[in-house]
């Protein structure tokens, strides 16, 4: 049976249409004017990147996340007053860029940066009266995990200057906590806790990091483990490689785990003032700031409301492509039921072995190779950066996601990585297996986000950005793809996908159930379980993550009906010209882009095929 692309779209269509921002019309400059328009598309090219340096220079983690070796001694200021100061540095960017140049004496792409640039800027200010309602730790990590992956997957140490910077970080883990711990403990005195839900796991996570020496008498622990490994591999006389790793060992047991404690003390004091779990109405001002929230995640002006029925419309669509499979597979039961087999039946699992998660590694990597084999059919560029596939580490199982990307560096020397959280082989169900590395590798994410930073002729701030309605929404739209490109091969791996589908319309429901509607912690399980196979640990980490993170599970499965539509208008108004290559090209030749400045990229692309 083929699935059809489209999954009762019709009436969420016009919905998403009516409430996109309204667009800027495009005036396309005279001949004669054409070389001043290459010379000023040159020149804002130039600005928007010295732009986002001088941004990029307020924050050293995200300089060593693209590659980059500068400020590799330090850590992020985590302090509001750095909000502060990139935020003022945003405006007085945007009053130059309004200053220098004018959006008719640009070339077609360079129009669009400017309008993305004053499109994050006017975000950003919008959003900023909220910085104060996001918690620094939660089930959706925090610095005590952040930093070690930070030290671990990006800190490259091939010199002993590097390994040097390496035990300087260490040493500033504990200024970090501190400036987190403050900002915790005035959001409390103001009113703004942490749900219930985030201490045990945050605390469970964060002491996993000082578990195994040099903090006790156990193998090395992870941080340690991972500089010894380092710093062996240097080329520099032994004892210089003693003394790294002595001042390392120092440095860990210092204040690196001063930091800790101090963040253990902050959780301490504040877990007893948690009454409960509440979504982000319970907060000052949490109405405005949830629908701040949602504007930023979809880049639409859609409501709650609209966004909650848009949800329990798709659930019930895909509902029936699920009966289909099931009746395909000769089941006998309700849909409900099939979900308890789904989810219970040892078929579908992995041992909960060492053997059982390289099983799953392999079957993963075997999905995204025949991906590869089947993509020059369905993309004219693919992205040239490799994708691996990898484990999520033991020490942050606990609050990482089910599953999720890692873009590659800036200069591509580090792959794209594919992430899986396999801390519970039992709650892990093979028909799954597909469909996720489908959305988090290929054709998914890396096809995006890699191609992304492989383009040229567009500013780092583009390189390097994006917007979660396209980004999810690319990754949703090619779970359906990968159907199309033979990669599920039993009606189950089609299931898979069609569970992981529901998964994204039912968090249309549950985000706005949770910070609009006021449903509990208990009611938003209770839905989300009636509708999926999901499993039951997955799904209390779902629910944990969408009272943690307002607006951003709404992301998904907006990008994915705007980009589904899209399609179809262009094979509706191409007829046999129509070229799926080409489609995929002009959905990904200029990046992330908002969904109204994306329609219009298509509805370019389409007047140039018809010619």
């Amino acid at each position: 049976m083929r699935l059809a692309l489209a999954v009762m779209l019709l009436p969420t269509v016009s919905l998403i249409q009516a409430n996109a921002p309204a667009p800027v019309a495009v005036q396309t400059p005279a001949k004669g004017a054409a070389s001043s328009t290459q010379a000023q598309d040159a020149a804002l090219l130039q600005f928007l990147d010295q732009a986002y340096d001088a941004q990029l220079a307020l924050s050293p983690e995200s300089q060593t996340q693209l590659g980059l070796k500068t400020q590799y001694d330090r850590l992020d200021d985590y302090t509001d007053a750095a909000a502060v100061r990139a935020q003022a540095l945003s405006e007085q960017q945007l009053k130059d860029l309004h200053a220098r140049f004018r959006p008719e004496q640009l070339g077609e792409s360079a129009r669009v940066s400017y309008r993305l640039f004053e499109y994050e800027v006017a975000r950003g200010r919008e959003s900023f009266q909220f910085r104060k309602l996001r918690f620094p730790v939660s089930t959706n990590g925090s610095p005590a995990g952040e930093i070690p992956v930070l030290l671990i997957n990006n800190h490259k140490v091939n010199t002993v200057a590097d390994a040097q910077a390496y035990i300087a970080r260490l040493r500033e883990t504990e200024r970090v906590m501190r400036e987190v711990s403050a900002t915790m403990r005035a959001q409390a005195a103001a009113g703004i806790i942490p749900n219930k839900v985030n201490f045990a796991p945050a605390r469970a996570d964060a002491r996993a990091v000082i578990t195994g020496a040099p903090f006790d008498s156990g193998p090395d622990s992870t941080l340690l483990a991972d500089f010894r490994k380092k710093v062996t591999a240097l080329d520099a006389p032994a004892e210089t490689k003693a003394k790294l790793i002595a001042d390392a060992s120092a440095a860990l047991t210092g204040p690196f785990r001063k930091g800790y404690d101090t963040l253990f003390a902050t959780l301490d004091a504040i877990e007893p003032l948690s009454k409960g779990n509440f979504g982000a109405w319970s907060l000052p001002n949490g109405a405005a700031y949830y629908a701040d929230r949602l504007k930023s995640s979809t880049t639409t002006n859609l409501t709650a409301d609209q966004i909650h029925a848009l949800g329990l419309r798709q659930v019930a669509a895909i509902r029936q492509e699920m009966e289909a499979v099931q009746r395909e597979v000769g089941f006998k039961g309700t849909l409900e039921q099939f979900f308890d087999h789904i989810r219970t039946d040892p078929q579908f699992k992995y041992p909960n072995t060492v053997a059982g998660r390289e099983t799953y590694l392999a079957d993963a990597r075997a999905v995204i190779a025949s991906v590869m084999t089947a993509a020059p059919r369905f993309f004219s560029v693919l992205p040239k950066t490799p994708l691996e596939v990898r484990a999520v580490e033991k020490w942050r199982e606990g609050t990482a996601s089910t599953a999720f990307y890692n873009p590659p560096s800036a200069d591509g020397s580090r792959p794209g990585i594919y992430y899986v959280n396999l801390v519970d082989m039992n709650q892990t169900q093979k028909v799954q297996v597909a469909g996720i590395a489908a959305h988090e590798g290929a054709p998914g994410h890396h096809f995006q986000i890699a191609r992304q930073q492989e383009l040229t002729g567009i500013p780092k701030f583009r390189k390097f950005g994006g917007y979660g309605a396209y980004t999810e929404g690319w990754g949703l739209y090619s779970e359906r793809l990968a159907n199309e490109m033979g990669v599920y091969k039993d009606p189950y791996a089609r299931f898979g996908m069609l569970s992981l589908q529901v998964w994204r319309a039912i968090r249309l429901v549950l985000d706005t159930g949770i910070h609009s509607k006021r449903w509990t912690r208990e009611q938003a399980i209770a839905y989300f379980k009636a509708n999926s196979s999901v499993s039951d640990k997955d799904i209390a980490r779902e629910v944990d993550r969408y009272f943690n993170w307002p607006g951003q599970a709404t992301s998904y499965m907006v990008g994915q009906l705007k980009i589904t539509e899209l399609r179809q208008r262009a094979e509706k108004a191409l007829g046999s010209r129509f070229d799926i290559r080409d489609f995929h090209e002009a959905v990904l030749s200029q990046g992330a882009l908002p969904l109204d400045v994306l329609d219009e990229q298509v509805n370019r692309y389409i007047a140039a095929k018809r010619g």
